[in-house]
């Protein structure tokens, strides 16, 4: 019987070599054998990582998992292997998915890196960034906009975001990957994946400093499935929610379209209107991610105009330090 086993997986890797992605139908028929006893050999293979399961049901392929790390790498430590779960992922070219050690041996495959020695070069690098949070594990990016060139006015009393959207030399955080991923590909996992890990932060930082109203920063471009609309439905903050207009113009300008700072200030300047209402001790401000700060700045400063509250505060899931280019794809 263990012969015939391997005899059988033999024959599938072959057939997935030979013809590339295939379904379970397909190929039950080709080897003659019973799909269930295909779907068990799958299962077998994708859990020991030879082959990787792509797309979703009921169109599901199968195919050989052709970047699997060649060389054999002494065991990491516990404390490192959970430093990477918490901080590292990234999808492979098949649109997979991949957490800690396994993303990083592969991130390091695809860059023709050693992954002993970039390991330490990553975990004294993210170590670097993870000493800018202050006791509240936020990052304060209040200096950053009052030192930006192009922003005269500050509107907000306080800037946070939750992470860096990336990193120098590794790109991408953790949350910059999953923000990246779930807003351009409206990915609703991801989303609810994000909101998971936010929600906590984000509802402890409202009810220690006394935020009495919301407001959610609208989208620019126009998607079936909006990561801010996301947001504002699932993180269930039971608050008042602060309206906001967004002008409609003949030709829409997003955001990371524009690579100067004075054209994203006078973007939001003239791009959003916020209606007469109620009055607020604190309203925060909430948006998926800060480039120059622009947007929940001269948001912050409408409120202001107005008279709407007494203090705001602008938070981002994701933020840059060093300069607002490197979110320009969000």
């Amino acid at each position: 019987m263990y012969l015939c086993i391997m005899n059988s997986r033999e024959k599938l890797l072959q057939y997935l070599r030979r013809k590339g992605e295939s379904r379970i139908h397909k190929i039950a028929i080709d080897l003659k054998l019973s799909r269930q006893y295909i779907h068990k050999l799958m299962i077998e293979l994708e859990e020991s990582g030879i082959v990787n399961k792509i797309g979703l049901p009921p169109k599901v392929y199968y195919v050989i998992n052709n970047n699997l790390p060649q060389e054999k790498n002494n065991p990491i430590s516990y404390e490192d292997e959970k430093f990477l779960k918490d901080n590292f992922l990234c999808v492979d070219a098949l649109g997979i998915l991949l957490e800690g050690m396994e993303a990083f041996e592969y991130w390091c495959l695809k860059q023709n890196l050693p992954i002993e020695k970039t390991l330490e070069e990553y975990i004294s690098t993210r170590k670097k960034y993870l000493k800018f949070y202050n006791s509240n594990y936020l990052i304060d990016g209040l200096e950053k906009i009052k030192g930006t060139k192009g922003i005269s006015t500050i509107g907000v009393d306080q800037l946070y975001y939750l992470d860096f959207y990336a990193i120098e030399r590794f790109g991408k955080t953790r949350m910059g990957a999953l923000m990246h991923f779930a807003k351009q590909g409206q990915n609703k996992n991801l989303m609810k994946w994000i909101v998971d890990e936010i929600k906590q932060r984000i509802l402890k930082y409202i009810s220690d400093h006394h935020v009495d109203a919301v407001l959610f920063v609208p989208p620019t471009i126009n998607r079936k499935l909006q990561i801010m609309d996301y947001l504002q439905n699932n993180l269930s903050i039971d608050l008042p929610l602060i309206k906001i207009e967004k002008i409609k113009t003949q030709i829409i300008i997003p955001q990371k379209a524009l690579s100067k700072v004075f054209e994203r200030v006078a973007n939001a300047r003239n791009t959003f209107i916020i209606p007469e209402q109620r009055r607020y001790n604190h309203i925060l401000i909430i948006d998926d991610a800060i480039g120059s700060g622009a947007t929940i700045n001269e948001i912050a400063i409408k409120i202001r105009e107005k008279k709407l509250s007494k203090k705001i505060t602008g938070l981002a899931i994701t933020g840059s330090y060093k300069g607002f280019e490197v979110i320009s794809e969000l």
